[in-house]
């Protein structure tokens, strides 16, 4: 699909030109001044201004009955009918003012304010086709209608047909010299069929008519750049959008960087610089960078704007957080690392920055250095629950779970409300072979919130892993799965709790299905092949084992898995 279509921006050249449509769905407050002959008679005058009196006072369903009392009285008025569909939409009945034009139509085919008006309301039904067509009927019939030459082009422009949309837009230039808006697309078509030396002809002639216009100057700016030989074009095309636009943050990060591509880096570190500078007092420029080139994965771009705004704010919390982001994106940790560091406490990033830090240290195995420098940051600011969570978490990974029962137990007394916490200090207590104080922990989350499924699901494993209170762990895991029911994990819980009451085909039942949700997981799959061996499938029961030890991942435990697969193959399996 072609990208010359109606859009709001242009789409407001347009209404410039359509406010002086005959098309109002209020009408005149001096209506009863210009009324023709036919209705000055008494009963179809005192009806209308009955009926207008109504409107006024919001009462749309009381002026459509007065106005339909007026045309009982004068039922050949041309007038009152097309007032009683305006007074429809007025009222937001579309298909009723949409029924009284198409009777107008019958016996006025070529009225043209008729006309006009069906059209309108078959664009809001989306009747692009009949609206096409009446538009079409309305130029014919009145080509001084300069609106309708723009709503018609651009209806042809949505749908790609650049050849009508063409002859629509000449016509209208014919008729109305002065239509800049006529020759702008133009030229956006020329510029569509690579007939750039044409469409730099009619954009700057849009520019002679109306010389303040910036989508003509955006036009020509990806003529210049498309044809690659027009630096000084392209140059005084950024410098003019900027003189009528200052506060365009895109347009200048994006000539900084044209700047910068082609060599001249003292003119791109002056724009940058500013942008710096005015980003202290306006945050739009933090967002522009993060909309435009870190959303888009544009880092090297992002890098490059904000390494340059730097010069400008070199103590901005913000660019040095964007930055960070930037560089992380780029796989470059050690710059990210240092543009995070540079975020200082209060700075609505702060929190945000600290975590990744942290988690760039734990992503190159820097545990220590993680812990360390969570540790600094508790020190030198308010205690932070949320941050010794983080330093908790790492403890478990390198199977201090002293250190991280200490840590959190802090946390805890800091927000003894953090499920999370609770959560944490459960898994921990867990893999550090407590499992009653686990079972207590999760207990905990679970009476905070009822419907934290993955404490559900814990507890419930739990149960079932220690072969207890089965009945229990079932309820559990059943509620975790009602909360997330393809969570293929929860399904799995569910399949050791069938297996743990010997249910052996229901577990496998449910076993095959977790592990077509996670395919790889070596516990989900150990158990499966253990399923199927209480169900006599020991070929089947040797393949999962075998997929299993290959997901297995370097230095975990693999003895069990190979006594199983030995003893089958010992079977001769």
């Amino acid at each position: 699909m072609i990208n010359i279509s109606l859009k709001p921006a242009v789409f407001m050249m347009v209404v410039l030109f359509f406010s002086g449509c005959t098309f109002n769905p209020k009408p005149s407050q001096e209506t009863a001044n210009r009324l023709p002959e036919s209705l000055k008679a008494e009963n179809s005058y005192y009806y209308f201004t009955e009926a207008q009196f109504q409107k006024n006072k919001g009462n749309p369903d009381k002026a459509i009955f007065y106005l339909e009392k007026a045309i009982e009285s004068d039922p050949e008025s041309l007038y009152l009918k097309k007032e009683l569909a305006l007074f429809y939409l007025y009222g937001e009945k579309i298909e009723e003012a949409l029924n009284v034009v198409e009777k107008i139509l019958e016996k006025n085919p070529n009225e043209v304010e008729t006309l006009i008006m069906a059209g309108r309301i078959k664009q809001a039904l989306n009747l692009d086709d009949d609206v096409k067509e009446i538009y079409e009927k309305v130029i014919t019939n009145d080509p001084k209608q300069e609106a309708i030459y723009l709503i018609l082009g651009g209806l042809y422009l949505d749908e790609g047909d650049l050849e009508k949309a063409f002859s629509v837009f000449e016509q209208l230039v014919e008729n109305f010299p002065e239509s800049y808006a006529g020759e702008f697309f133009l030229g956006k078509i020329y510029a569509e069929q690579g007939k750039f030396k044409e469409a730099e002809k009619k954009l700057n002639k849009t520019l002679e008519l109306e010389s303040n216009l910036l989508e003509p100057r955006f036009e020509l700016l990806n003529i210049y750049k498309i044809r690659g030989n027009n630096n000084n074009k392209i140059i005084r095309m950024y410098e003019e959008i900027l003189e009528i636009n200052p506060n365009d943050i895109k347009t200048a990060m994006d000539f900084g960087l044209y700047y910068h591509k082609n060599g001249m880096t003292k003119e791109a570190g002056n724009i940058f610089r500013e942008l710096g500078l005015k980003s202290i007092s306006d945050p739009d420029v933090i967002r522009k960078v993060l909309k435009h080139f870190v959303a888009q994965k544009r880092y090297t771009d992002a890098i490059t704007v904000l390494e340059g705004m730097l010069k400008g704010a070199p103590e901005s919390s913000d660019i040095h957080y964007i930055a960070g982001m930037a560089y992380d994106g780029n796989e470059n940790k050690k710059m990210a690392i240092m543009h995070f560091k540079k975020v200082i406490p209060g700075s609505n990033f702060y929190n945000n920055a600290v975590v990744h830090v942290a988690f760039l240290y734990q992503a190159q195995g820097r545990i220590n250095e993680a812990i360390i420098f969570l540790k600094d940051v508790i020190d030198k600011t308010a205690d932070n629950a949320e941050f010794m969570l983080y330093i908790g978490s790492f403890y478990e990974e390198i199977k201090q779970y002293e250190d991280a029962e200490k840590i959190l137990k802090k946390a805890i007394e800091i927000d003894g409300d953090n499920t999370r916490l609770h959560f944490r200090m459960g898994v921990i207590y867990d893999k550090w072979g407590k499992k009653t104080a686990s079972i207590e922990q999760m207990k905990t989350v679970i009476r905070l919130d009822p419907k934290d499924a993955n404490a559900l699901n814990y507890l419930g494993y739990t149960y079932a892993d220690l072969g207890k209170n089965l009945d229990e762990a079932e309820r559990l895991i059943k509620e975790a799965l009602r909360l997330k029911p393809d969570d293929g994990y929860i399904i799995d819980s569910l399949g050791w709790v069938y297996f743990k009451q010997e249910l052996f085909e229901k577990a496998v039942e449910a076993l095959k299905k977790a592990v077509s949700f996670i395919p790889d997981d070596p516990i989900l799959l150990e158990h499966l092949g253990d399923a199927l061996m209480k169900t006599g499938d020991k070929k089947k029961a040797l393949e999962s084992y075998k997929r299993a030890l290959i997901k297995k991942k370097q230095g975990e435990d693999k003895s069990q898995l190979e006594n199983k697969i030995r003893i089958l193959g010992n079977q001769g399996i």
